[in-house]
């Protein structure tokens, strides 16, 4: 028995560590109607591309940006760069900028990580993996945030 094309597909993204070859997965699944294979390849490629050591505020602050800007280029058919968030934490850092913004009103980016079954992607839930790393008002919000849309934070 052949074994099942789109197991083989998510193996092979699984041990794939090149973002060209995972680019190109997610796009030949796309055309190919396979939606869980396109949404593995995304998320795989959004968690290499940072150059932060997996795991740290850093490198999830960067999954989030860059999956993010993903969903924006999808949309609009081009490139898109969050310049302001960019700009935001060159100035304040990642802590700061993932701090301002889960006080913030509920932003764009965290509804359309949402909907596109990102959540755990979010700054809201990117805080809440390093608590050590924010006040108690910041943890407050992210919590509060995530569970209003049913989203329970491990």
């Amino acid at each position: 028995m052949a074994p099942d094309p789109i197991q083989r597909a998510l193996d092979k993204i699984a041990s794939c560590d090149d973002a060209k070859q995972l680019k190109q997965i997610a796009k030949n699944a796309k055309s190919q109607g396979q939606p869980d294979v396109c949404h593995a390849a995304e998320l795989k490629l959004y968690a290499i591309l940072p150059s932060a050591q997996p795991g740290t505020l850093q490198h999830d602050v960067w999954q989030s940006v860059y999956a993010l800007e993903g969903a924006l280029a999808a949309e609009r058919g081009k490139t898109t760069l969050l310049a302001r968030t960019r700009q935001k934490i060159a100035r304040d850092g990642e802590q700061g900028t993932v701090a301002s913004l889960v006080v913030g009103k509920v932003s764009d980016g965290f509804r359309m990580l949402l909907d596109r079954n990102m959540t755990d992607l979010t700054f809201e839930a990117v805080a809440l993996r390093h608590p050590a790393d924010f006040s108690e008002d910041v943890l407050t919000t992210a919590k509060s945030r995530l569970l209003e849309v049913g989203y329970v934070p491990q």
